[in-house]
């Protein structure tokens, strides 16, 4: 697969999920590129905004299999990993294995569960494999996992731990469509369930082949500098405690690199940097609390700050 390819093989999954999640482009070609990218995505937003549905779409759109894990907090790892049952009829023990052995796992209100079985994901999310009873399993190699977790409530919850919030690829919100948006919402859901009709633009194979084209996309010494001079403001700023970990600068040269391909271009601007930087690098800062910094510095914010004030290189 060519670079080409890759651009069209990302706008023909955008324009399909489309059909289902309405008005949210930007959103989806994110999701995209941490797909073809092999992260994971965390979708911190209210109930009812399509979060799931999208997953569902996501998964049609690449002929892959999908499964939904309801988080609560009587949950234990072993359902998501697997067990090893006794089987009378052969008189030993059988693997069953659990939720994440397939291409997109839906990990439904992720922060409802102990930390716990919340680490269980680790290792799935960080290495696709999974071990269980000392025998360690592969995972698909387009595992993706697509969590989700409301920011309104917050009784009953567990807050994600650091570790773990560092393993997604990028942090996401759908948030409201606007008007004419939930206008078309209205008039094709009142005559048809457009995931039912959806279907397959592409196959996991073809995933993979993406990503191992996106690696020949050339990343000069500039944008380079570039990225290595935006994690450094984050780890020198009085408003931030915490700045993003070298997993974070190498997830954003990975996502600049297969977002320049997704544009149809061999070769990464600072552009492309800048499109994916928030959502990367947004979940892996920690703001101070002092009385100092004000109440609306969001990290969102906060790495928009950073980005304006950092020079950005001419050209590329």
């Amino acid at each position: 697969m060519d670079i080409t390819s890759v651009a069209s093989l990302s706008a023909n999954i955008t324009e399909n999920v489309s059909r289902v999640i309405f008005g949210k482009k930007r959103e989806i070609e994110l999701i995209v590129i941490s797909l073809i990218a092999g992260g994971h995505v965390l979708l911190d937003d209210i109930p009812g905004t399509g979060k799931t549905t999208l997953a569902r779409a996501l998964a049609k759109s690449i002929s892959g299999d999908v499964k939904r894990i309801q988080f609560t907090p009587d949950l234990l790892p072993s359902d998501i990993t697997g067990i090893n049952f006794f089987d009378q009829k052969t008189s030993d023990f059988v693997f069953r294995p659990g939720p994440v052995f397939t291409n997109i796992l839906i990990a439904d209100e992720i922060n409802r569960t102990t930390p716990r079985t919340q680490s269980a994901l680790l290792e799935c999310m960080g290495e696709r494999q999974t071990t269980v009873d000392g025998v360690t399993y592969k995972l698909a190699d387009t595992f993706f996992v697509i969590a989700t977790q409301n920011p309104i409530e917050s009784q009953g919850t567990f807050p994600l731990p650091e570790a773990q919030t560092d393993r997604f690829f990028m942090k996401l919100a759908l948030g409201y469509p606007d008007r004419d948006s939930e206008m078309s919402m209205m008039d094709i859901h009142g005559s048809q369930v457009p995931l039912d009709s959806l279907g397959a633009v592409c196959t996991s194979a073809d995933i993979v082949a993406a990503n191992a084209a996106c690696r020949g996309v050339t990343v000069t010494e500039p944008v380079k500098d570039y990225i290595l001079r935006i994690v450094d403001a984050t780890r020198n700023n009085n408003r931030i405690s915490m700045g993003v970990s070298p997993r974070g600068t190498l997830a954003l040269l990975n996502a600049a690199r297969i977002a320049a391909a997704c544009d149809g271009r061999d070769y990464c601007l600072p552009d492309d940097v800048r499109r994916v930087a928030v959502p990367v690098l947004a979940h892996r800062i920690i703001s101070r609390t002092q009385s100092t910094v004000r109440m609306s510095d969001t990290n969102e914010k906060l790495i928009e700050f950073v980005l304006d004030s950092v020079e950005a290189p001419i050209g590329r």
